[in-house]
């Protein structure tokens, strides 16, 4: 190697040795929320008004009433074990199954065949978040097991107003971080390449979210 090629080398290295490291890139975002509760359960009604869900609000007298009227005169549906049966109409109790909310192997375990048989299934859910109009159901006995609010076309999902955030940091907070989350914004939906959208592909063709507060 020549005496030159030595020397820009040599000038290569000490020029990298003697440029100090790039400062970190500095991360600024939200971490709580400071908007006033009533603006935070608008934006989630907005976000998910959007994605063509639809939304109600109601109050524990009067949910019975309202998940009668979603359900029709003759639908039948599937909840979870856990599920708060005051929520439900006394009147549906003959249409109603429910999941087992355990191994989706057991004997009682309602399969994909029989959870396609139903026409709708009721869910609570952990969280919810306004700023993307996301509801995360985690697996809690009053959610059931993923299949059952991916499986039935038509979802009718109780958000307490208590479990609405307005920001991700604070939904997942609230989240366990083994469990297994499903996050719903909207109805299941899809585009071809023509950006034809197809409902129902991926999960229910219809989303019901009822704000009970």
């Amino acid at each position: 190697m020549t005496d030159a090629k030595t020397e820009i080398l040599n000038r290569i290295r000490g020029a990298l040795h003697d440029t100090p490291a790039p400062a970190p890139a500095e991360r600024r975002y939200r971490w709580a929320s400071e908007r006033p509760r009533e603006e935070v359960v608008e934006m989630l009604e907005d976000r998910l008004v959007d994605y063509r869900a639809a939304v109600h609000h109601e109050t524990p007298e009067s949910l019975p009433g309202r998940i009668a009227e979603l359900l029709g005169a003759s639908a039948r549906y599937v909840v979870p074990a856990g599920l708060d049966l005051s929520w439900l109409p006394e009147d549906t109790a003959a249409r109603r199954a429910l999941a087992d909310p355990g191994d989706a192997r057991a004997a009682s375990a309602l399969g994909v065949r029989e959870l396609n048989a139903v026409d709708a299934v009721v869910t609570s859910s952990t969280v919810s978040c306004a700023e993307t109009g996301t509801i995360f159901l985690t697996g809690r006995p009053d959610e059931g097991r993923r299949a059952i609010s991916l499986v039935p076309d038509h979802h009718i999902c109780v958000v307490p107003l208590d479990t609405v955030v307005e920001l991700i940091p604070e939904a997942l907070a609230r989240v366990e971080p083994t469990a297994p989350v499903t996050m719903i914004s909207g109805p299941s939906a899809t585009s071809d390449i023509e950006l034809e959208r197809v409902e129902g592909v991926h999960g229910p063709r219809t989303l019901d979210v009822i704000l009970l507060g």
